[in-house]
């Protein structure tokens, strides 16, 4: 489809319609950035997982065997190559066993994907006192820290369920 015929409301009129359309088929939870929605839906999806009702403090998921799963997506762009994940929050009371964290291009394709305990989400995460919350970065180098499980291949393959 070329957009370079429409104008900006048009463009917006269409991002709607796509979100309310992904919305209905259970792609994406709500109406926000289609990222964080279609994340968890693909992670629970490759981890046989359940989503959590509504908003739950911590955790995303919880497996079949009750781990608790925080899931958290990054899409790069030629813009904005971070991998900061957004805030993770109360790390102290462990809310959650594992973070399932996905990076993706541009294009929302999966470049990696990790599974990465609580304990190194602790010991690699940093504090920042200003946000009251720990940052990560999910680089492909994290992929080596032990621990951590290289979950693209289950994360592609649920894209294609």
């Amino acid at each position: 489809m070329d957009t370079d015929e429409l104008t900006d409301r048009q463009l917006l009129d269409l991002h709607c319609l796509v979100m309310e359309a992904l919305r209905q088929r259970g792609v994406v939870r709500s109406s926000n950035n289609p990222v964080a929605d279609y994340t968890e839906t693909l992670v629970a999806r490759a981890l046989n997982a359940k989503l959590a009702v509504g908003s739950q403090a911590g955790f995303d998921a919880v497996g079949q065997d009750g781990t608790r799963y925080q899931i958290k997506g990054r899409r790069l762009t030629a813009t904005n190559r971070s991998t900061q994940l957004s805030a993770l929050r109360n790390l102290a009371s462990d809310p959650f066993d594992h973070l399932a964290a996905v990076v993706y291009n541009s294009s929302l394709k999966v470049e990696y994907a990790a599974l990465i305990p609580l304990d190194v989400v602790k010991r690699v995460g940093r504090y920042n006192s200003h946000t009251n919350a720990h940052t990560l970065h999910v680089r492909r180098s994290l992929l080596n820290e032990p621990g951590v499980v290289d979950i693209t291949m289950q994360i592609v393959k649920a894209m294609d369920a």
